[in-house]
């Protein structure tokens, strides 16, 4: 990815690779973001039965794995795009 500054503002060139990983990684942040929800959503319905309580304390627990698995998903990500193009590092807040 290239960037320069212009009359016109900043233009930013994405290769057709890095966009196609970036995709692939954004995908996977939001299955994984949906999978966190429907843990924890599940388990807390599990906790009004008593019946059904050691069941959602397991869904709460998957969910906090899920949590876990999120910054995974984007150290995975900055690990790829490195390797295909040497990238430097992003400023915090502009993850394009």
């Amino acid at each position: 990815m290239s960037e320069h500054a212009d009359e016109q503002g900043l233009t930013i060139r994405v290769g057709r690779e890095e966009l196609i990983i970036r995709q692939r990684y954004e995908a996977a942040s939001i299955v994984n973001d949906i999978l966190i929800a429907l843990w924890f959503i599940v388990g807390s319905v599990m906790f009004f039965s008593d019946d059904w309580t050691t069941a959602g304390t397991w869904c709460f627990l998957a969910g906090s794995v899920e949590l876990l698995i999120r910054p995974l998903i984007r150290l995975g990500r900055q690990v790829h795009l490195r390797r295909i193009g040497g990238h430097q590092p992003r400023e915090a807040g502009h993850d394009f």
